[in-house]
């Protein structure tokens, strides 16, 4: 299974709770799951195979309205290859 790339951002939305703790809550999901992935300041870049990164993307989502979100707006980017892998590190190594 050819790895791609997701990014996604979590917008929680809250009455009463500020929102960065929430995101925290997603972001500790994402690093858990043991997948190559990068925080920037607008959303969590994830490498790995389609199924998994979406599976783990719920799991992400469902942690935030667990930790008391009343809604989420969640904004997903792939990139996907049909014939080889896609990087982070091919993307961003140069400007480093």
């Amino acid at each position: 299974m050819p790895q791609i790339n997701l990014g996604i951002q979590i917008v929680p939305k809250s009455k009463t709770l500020d929102s960065y703790p929430l995101v925290d809550k997603a972001i500790a999901v994402i690093a858990a799951s043991g997948v190559k992935y990068e925080v920037t300041p607008f959303e969590t870049v994830m490498e790995g195979p389609e199924d998994q990164l979406m599976a783990i993307a719920r799991k992400a989502q469902d942690a935030v309205l667990a930790a008391g979100a009343d809604e989420i707006l969640v904004y997903y980017r792939m990139q996907i290859r049909a014939d080889r892998d896609v990087s982070m590190d091919e993307k961003t190594h140069p400007h480093r």
